[in-house]
């Protein structure tokens, strides 16, 4: 029988692009994890991504796991979008590379580890774990210390990929 995860995940960025930083709090049954960290250069959308894909990589075994964010971009992304990028290739109908690609990839591969349902909240609604989440998020911003390094050297202009 697979675990019951709960997850609320948040991102942060003081300008954007910015610092920032991301906030996931994982609850199973009356244990609880906090997972965070802070980015020297990078925007938000990249640390909502980056919330959900650190807690979702870090669980163990396959899970059934609820998620709750406050995110459009991943929300939809995520239950709208992907199927359509993946078959194009990762393109947009301009025919250039999706934005935030090398996290859209990640969260790809991890989610085909889990059964998950999303929920969208609000932001600053006092949902109470999504505002711990986004305080976690900012504090990780305004301490960064790890390189974004696929935004901050312009990861989608290299022909490399």
């Amino acid at each position: 029988m697979l675990k019951l995860v709960k997850m609320f995940s948040d991102g942060s960025c003081l300008g954007n692009p910015g610092s920032g930083g991301y906030g996931t709090i994982l609850r199973y049954k009356l244990h609880e994890k906090i997972l965070t960290s802070g980015f020297f250069l990078t925007t938000n959308n990249r640390m909502e991504l980056m919330g959900v894909i650190c807690g979702l990589e870090s669980l163990k075994e396959s899970c059934i796991v609820e998620i709750t964010i406050d995110s459009q971009y991943v929300k939809q992304g995520i239950t709208n979008w992907i199927a359509t990028w993946e078959k194009k290739k990762w393109k947009t109908t301009k025919k250039k590379l999706i934005k935030n690609l090398d996290l859209w990839l990640r969260i790809n591969a991890v989610i085909k580890n889990h059964h998950i349902t999303w929920f969208w909240v609000k932001a600053h609604m006092g949902h109470l774990e999504n505002e711990r989440c986004d305080k976690i998020a900012r504090q990780s911003a305004q301490s960064p210390s790890v390189k974004d390094f696929f935004y901050e050297n312009n990861f989608y202009q290299n022909k490399n990929l």
